[in-house]
């Protein structure tokens, strides 16, 4: 399990998704108060689905399938967050220089999306090589 890199990319966009939310703000208002996803409880749900998506697709190691379209549901939700992300900082009522500050936070979801995608390529390069062992039985 641990030995193959798909899992390494795996436990990196849980790690991203479900630990470094808790450290990085999403941004700071223009008080000086720094907004993290618990605030809203529409982000904690769609992180805490990323993470126990990514958890679930780490423990589903002998079924690569299952890994695969698990990560492409992450995939989805994560895009879903950074579309919700973007909107938010488009969009804020009355926007100047010194409203607010975007913070790392925001930028969590691309570095998960990258490790999943990384994931499902490793994920497609085992199956085909079993495919090709399969054809040689």
């Amino acid at each position: 399990m641990i030995q193959r890199i798909q899992t390494i990319y795996l436990i990196l966009a849980l790690v991203v998704t479900g630990v470094l939310p808790f450290c990085f703000p999403l941004w700071t208002l223009n008080d000086g108060k720094e907004y993290y996803f618990m605030a809203d409880q529409f982000y904690t749900l769609v992180f805490g689905l990323g993470t126990t998506f990514s958890l679930i697709s780490i423990l589903f190691y002998k079924k690569r399938q299952h890994q695969f379209v698990l990560n492409r549901l992450t995939i989805i939700l994560n895009l879903i967050l950074l579309g919700l992300f973007v909107y938010r900082s488009l969009n804020l009522s009355g926007e100047t220089p010194a409203v607010s500050l975007k913070g790392i936070g925001m930028f969590l979801p691309i570095v998960a999306i990258v490790m999943l995608v990384l994931a499902n390529k490793a994920i497609k390069k085992d199956e085909d090589l079993v495919k090709s062992v399969d054809r040689l039985r």
